[in-house]
């Protein structure tokens, strides 16, 4: 596992800690991908509700507050795939 997918992980978790209902999955470029639902984030890339990819910048910026998902999303840094409400739910999570 890539340190990036490592770090991704623990900062999911602490700031989803349950409360997400779904399943989403996250590719980070050049990296790998995990998966987050309601028993916290792991590195995998199962079949998920939604799919949201960006580069290991974007993705690191949104885990530290630095990038705002709904900004990277509309630049097109952020793509999203699936279901949009549970995109926006991850997003108030995120911000």
């Amino acid at each position: 596992m890539s340190d990036v997918v490592t770090a991704a992980v623990v900062a999911l978790n602490e700031k989803v800690a349950g409360g997400f209902t779904g399943t989403a999955k996250f590719v980070i470029s050049g990296e790998g991908s995990l998966i987050l639902d309601a028993n916290g984030a792991r590195e995998g890339d199962d079949d998920a509700d939604v799919t949201l990819t960006a580069d290991a910048e974007t993705f690191q910026g949104i885990l530290s507050g630095d990038v705002n998902p709904t900004a990277a999303f509309m630049t097109g840094k952020l793509t999203v795939d699936g279901d949009m409400g549970l995109a926006m739910q991850l997003g108030a999570f995120l911000s």
